[in-house]
Protein backbone atom coordinates (compact mmCIF):
# COMPACT_ATOMS: atom_id res chain seq x y z
CA UNK A 1 0.00 0.00 0.00
CA UNK A 2 1.31 3.61 -1.17
CA UNK A 3 2.37 5.66 1.76
CA UNK A 4 -0.08 8.08 0.92
CA UNK A 5 -2.97 5.36 1.01
CA UNK A 6 -1.40 4.42 4.26
CA UNK A 7 -1.75 7.92 6.32
CA UNK A 8 -5.15 7.93 4.28
CA UNK A 9 -6.47 5.27 6.44
CA UNK A 10 -5.29 6.15 9.52
CA UNK A 11 -7.01 9.04 9.23
CA UNK A 12 -10.39 7.37 8.01
CA UNK A 13 -9.78 4.62 10.72
CA UNK A 14 -10.40 7.43 13.55
CA UNK A 15 -13.04 6.77 15.14
CA UNK A 16 -15.20 6.81 12.29
CA UNK A 17 -17.67 4.04 13.33
CA UNK A 18 -18.39 6.03 16.05
CA UNK A 19 -19.14 8.96 13.85
CA UNK A 20 -21.76 7.28 11.34
CA UNK A 21 -23.97 6.52 14.72
CA UNK A 22 -24.02 9.73 16.06
CA UNK A 23 -24.52 11.54 12.71
CA UNK A 24 -26.45 9.08 10.14
CA UNK A 25 -28.12 7.11 12.97
CA UNK A 26 -27.69 3.61 14.50
CA UNK A 27 -27.42 0.84 11.70
CA UNK A 28 -31.38 0.09 12.53
CA UNK A 29 -32.52 3.64 12.17
CA UNK A 30 -30.12 4.21 8.92
CA UNK A 31 -31.58 0.75 7.55
CA UNK A 32 -34.98 2.17 8.28
CA UNK A 33 -34.60 5.33 6.25
CA UNK A 34 -32.75 3.78 3.60
CA UNK A 35 -35.92 1.16 3.09
CA UNK A 36 -38.28 3.68 3.12
CA UNK A 37 -37.20 5.67 0.28
CA UNK A 38 -33.53 3.96 -1.49
CA UNK A 39 -34.37 5.85 -4.66
CA UNK A 40 -35.11 9.46 -2.70
CA UNK A 41 -31.34 7.94 -0.55
CA UNK A 42 -29.38 7.83 -3.72
CA UNK A 43 -30.45 11.73 -4.47
CA UNK A 44 -29.18 13.24 -7.92
CA UNK A 45 -27.21 10.46 -8.43
CA UNK A 46 -30.31 7.99 -9.21
CA UNK A 47 -30.28 10.25 -12.70
CA UNK A 48 -27.16 8.36 -14.14
CA UNK A 49 -28.78 5.12 -13.61
CA UNK A 50 -30.40 3.33 -16.45
CA UNK A 51 -31.52 0.03 -14.24
CA UNK A 52 -30.77 -1.00 -10.43
CA UNK A 53 -32.14 -4.83 -10.96
CA UNK A 54 -29.43 -7.42 -11.58
CA UNK A 55 -26.32 -4.92 -12.92
CA UNK A 56 -23.30 -5.18 -10.87
CA UNK A 57 -21.94 -2.24 -9.03
CA UNK A 58 -18.63 -1.14 -7.99
CA UNK A 59 -18.73 1.78 -5.50
CA UNK A 60 -15.67 3.01 -5.31
CA UNK A 61 -14.84 4.75 -1.83
CA UNK A 62 -17.99 3.78 -0.91
CA UNK A 63 -17.95 4.70 3.02
CA UNK A 64 -20.14 3.49 5.06
CA UNK A 65 -22.43 2.28 2.42
CA UNK A 66 -24.27 5.13 2.56
CA UNK A 67 -25.02 4.87 -1.36
CA UNK A 68 -24.16 1.12 -1.46
CA UNK A 69 -27.44 -0.18 0.38
CA UNK A 70 -29.75 1.77 -1.22
CA UNK A 71 -28.73 0.70 -4.39
CA UNK A 72 -28.55 -3.23 -2.98
CA UNK A 73 -32.36 -2.67 -1.82
CA UNK A 74 -33.49 -1.31 -5.55
CA UNK A 75 -31.74 -5.06 -6.55
CA UNK A 76 -28.01 -4.07 -7.54
CA UNK A 77 -25.32 -6.64 -7.04
CA UNK A 78 -22.44 -3.84 -5.04
CA UNK A 79 -18.99 -4.35 -4.17
CA UNK A 80 -17.69 -1.55 -1.94
CA UNK A 81 -14.73 -0.73 -2.09
CA UNK A 82 -12.95 1.47 0.93
CA UNK A 83 -9.85 1.50 3.03
CA UNK A 84 -11.76 1.92 6.01
CA UNK A 85 -12.43 -1.09 8.32
CA UNK A 86 -14.53 0.93 10.46
CA UNK A 87 -16.58 1.82 7.34
CA UNK A 88 -17.09 -1.65 6.71
CA UNK A 89 -18.66 -2.27 9.56
CA UNK A 90 -20.82 0.08 10.04
CA UNK A 91 -22.09 -0.58 6.09
CA UNK A 92 -22.38 -4.33 6.62
CA UNK A 93 -24.35 -3.32 10.13
CA UNK A 94 -26.95 -1.32 8.07
CA UNK A 95 -26.90 -3.95 5.25
CA UNK A 96 -27.99 -6.87 7.79
CA UNK A 97 -30.70 -4.57 9.50
CA UNK A 98 -31.85 -3.55 5.97
CA UNK A 99 -32.11 -7.44 4.86
CA UNK A 100 -29.78 -7.27 1.74
CA UNK A 101 -26.16 -8.00 0.75
CA UNK A 102 -23.29 -6.11 -0.12
CA UNK A 103 -19.41 -7.24 -0.40
CA UNK A 104 -16.93 -4.65 1.25
CA UNK A 105 -13.46 -5.10 -0.11
CA UNK A 106 -10.60 -2.87 2.24
CA UNK A 107 -8.10 -1.96 0.84
CA UNK A 108 -6.14 0.35 -1.37
CA UNK A 109 -8.55 1.43 -4.69
CA UNK A 110 -5.53 1.01 -6.93
CA UNK A 111 -4.48 -1.98 -5.84
CA UNK A 112 -8.37 -3.80 -6.33
CA UNK A 113 -7.53 -7.51 -7.78
CA UNK A 114 -7.72 -7.12 -11.28
CA UNK A 115 -7.70 -10.94 -11.97
CA UNK A 116 -11.10 -11.09 -10.03
CA UNK A 117 -12.55 -8.44 -11.25
CA UNK A 118 -11.46 -7.15 -14.64
CA UNK A 119 -14.55 -6.13 -16.88
CA UNK A 120 -16.77 -7.64 -14.10
CA UNK A 121 -18.62 -4.73 -13.22
CA UNK A 122 -21.61 -2.67 -15.49
CA UNK A 123 -21.56 0.26 -13.11
CA UNK A 124 -18.71 1.95 -11.57
CA UNK A 125 -19.98 4.79 -9.27
CA UNK A 126 -18.06 7.35 -6.54
CA UNK A 127 -19.63 10.25 -5.52
CA UNK A 128 -19.09 12.78 -2.73
CA UNK A 129 -15.20 13.98 -3.42
CA UNK A 130 -12.83 10.96 -3.47
CA UNK A 131 -10.56 11.79 -6.30
CA UNK A 132 -8.36 14.43 -4.34
CA UNK A 133 -7.12 11.16 -2.42
CA UNK A 134 -5.15 10.02 -5.15
CA UNK A 135 -2.22 11.92 -6.58
CA UNK A 136 -1.78 10.18 -9.96
CA UNK A 137 -5.41 10.31 -11.60
CA UNK A 138 -4.43 8.80 -14.64
CA UNK A 139 -3.53 5.50 -12.54
CA UNK A 140 -7.35 5.80 -11.17
CA UNK A 141 -8.89 6.26 -13.95
CA UNK A 142 -7.07 3.93 -15.80
CA UNK A 143 -7.98 1.08 -12.40
CA UNK A 144 -11.48 2.24 -12.84
CA UNK A 145 -11.73 1.66 -16.74
CA UNK A 146 -9.57 -1.94 -15.93
CA UNK A 147 -12.95 -2.69 -14.05
CA UNK A 148 -15.62 -1.73 -16.42
CA UNK A 149 -17.36 -4.76 -19.22
CA UNK A 150 -17.32 -3.69 -22.51
CA UNK A 151 -20.45 -1.55 -23.11
CA UNK A 152 -20.17 -0.45 -19.06
CA UNK A 153 -20.84 2.95 -17.26
CA UNK A 154 -18.75 4.89 -15.28
CA UNK A 155 -20.37 7.86 -13.36
CA UNK A 156 -18.03 9.87 -11.51
CA UNK A 157 -19.56 12.89 -8.99
CA UNK A 158 -16.66 15.09 -7.19
CA UNK A 159 -16.32 18.13 -5.84
CA UNK A 160 -15.66 20.75 -8.59
CA UNK A 161 -12.69 22.18 -9.08
CA UNK A 162 -13.77 25.72 -7.94
CA UNK A 163 -12.80 24.51 -4.69
CA UNK A 164 -9.89 24.23 -5.17
CA UNK A 165 -9.28 28.41 -5.34
CA UNK A 166 -12.81 28.84 -2.49
CA UNK A 167 -14.05 26.92 0.21
CA UNK A 168 -17.16 27.21 -1.42
CA UNK A 169 -18.41 24.15 -0.08
CA UNK A 170 -17.24 24.97 3.55
CA UNK A 171 -15.01 22.06 4.48
CA UNK A 172 -12.54 24.21 5.72
CA UNK A 173 -9.90 22.59 3.49
CA UNK A 174 -7.07 25.00 2.16
CA UNK A 175 -7.53 27.16 -1.12
CA UNK A 176 -4.89 27.61 -3.94
CA UNK A 177 -3.79 28.27 -7.13
CA UNK A 178 -6.42 26.83 -9.66
CA UNK A 179 -3.60 25.21 -11.35
CA UNK A 180 -1.80 24.01 -8.62
CA UNK A 181 -0.43 20.28 -9.12
CA UNK A 182 0.55 20.73 -4.89
CA UNK A 183 0.12 17.48 -2.32
CA UNK A 184 -0.76 19.05 0.67
CA UNK A 185 -1.88 17.72 3.71
CA UNK A 186 -5.68 18.71 5.31
CA UNK A 187 -8.34 17.45 7.69
CA UNK A 188 -10.14 14.26 6.81
CA UNK A 189 -13.78 15.59 5.80
CA UNK A 190 -15.65 15.28 8.97
CA UNK A 191 -13.07 16.83 11.22
CA UNK A 192 -14.98 19.75 11.42
CA UNK A 193 -17.88 18.22 13.93
CA UNK A 194 -15.34 17.74 16.14
CA UNK A 195 -14.02 19.92 19.16
CA UNK A 196 -10.64 21.65 18.83
CA UNK A 197 -9.10 19.82 21.02
CA UNK A 198 -9.78 16.33 19.33
CA UNK A 199 -9.26 17.90 15.80
CA UNK A 200 -5.82 18.60 17.00
CA UNK A 201 -5.38 14.92 17.30
CA UNK A 202 -7.01 13.39 14.75
CA UNK A 203 -4.77 12.26 11.74
CA UNK A 204 -4.37 14.37 8.21
CA UNK A 205 -4.97 13.05 4.99
CA UNK A 206 -2.73 13.35 2.10
CA UNK A 207 -4.80 15.70 -1.00
CA UNK A 208 -4.19 16.55 -4.58
CA UNK A 209 -6.29 18.49 -6.00
CA UNK A 210 -7.02 18.39 -9.81
CA UNK A 211 -8.51 21.08 -12.59
CA UNK A 212 -11.23 20.48 -14.61
CA UNK A 213 -9.12 19.35 -17.68
CA UNK A 214 -6.98 17.02 -15.76
CA UNK A 215 -10.19 15.36 -15.03
CA UNK A 216 -11.83 15.00 -18.55
CA UNK A 217 -8.76 14.19 -20.16
CA UNK A 218 -7.75 11.83 -17.77
CA UNK A 219 -11.02 10.00 -18.69
CA UNK A 220 -10.46 10.15 -22.35
CA UNK A 221 -7.49 9.41 -22.45
CA UNK A 222 -7.88 6.26 -20.03
CA UNK A 223 -10.50 4.55 -22.87
CA UNK A 224 -13.53 5.96 -21.94
CA UNK A 225 -15.50 7.77 -23.99
CA UNK A 226 -17.09 10.75 -22.45
CA UNK A 227 -20.95 10.58 -22.70
CA UNK A 228 -22.18 13.81 -20.43
CA UNK A 229 -20.21 16.17 -18.42
CA UNK A 230 -23.04 17.88 -15.50
CA UNK A 231 -22.12 20.47 -13.17
CA UNK A 232 -24.39 21.43 -9.96
CA UNK A 233 -24.34 24.09 -7.87
CA UNK A 234 -22.62 24.31 -4.73
CA UNK A 235 -25.20 23.67 -1.15
CA UNK A 236 -23.98 26.79 0.16
CA UNK A 237 -24.83 29.53 -2.64
CA UNK A 238 -26.61 28.10 -5.97
CA UNK A 239 -24.71 30.70 -8.09
CA UNK A 240 -21.39 28.75 -8.05
CA UNK A 241 -20.36 25.32 -9.03
CA UNK A 242 -19.83 22.98 -6.24
CA UNK A 243 -19.83 19.43 -7.38
CA UNK A 244 -19.69 17.96 -11.34
CA UNK A 245 -20.70 14.40 -12.47
CA UNK A 246 -18.81 12.78 -15.46
CA UNK A 247 -20.40 9.58 -17.14
CA UNK A 248 -18.55 7.66 -19.26
CA UNK A 249 -18.31 4.43 -21.06
CA UNK A 250 -16.07 1.47 -22.06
Amino acid sequence: MREYSKQNKKAWEYSAYEFWVEHSGTPEERAKQDMENPVGMLRRYANFFDTYENIKVANICGSCGKKAIPLALLGAEVTVFDISEDNKRYALEVAEAANVSINFEVGDVLEIDRTKYADYFDVVFMEGGILHYFHDIDEFMGMMYSLVKPGGKMICSDFHPFTKIEDILKLENPTMSYFSTEIFEGEMAHARFYSEEIRKQMPKCSYRKYTISEIINSVINSGFTLKQFDEHPAWTNEKVPGEFTVVARK
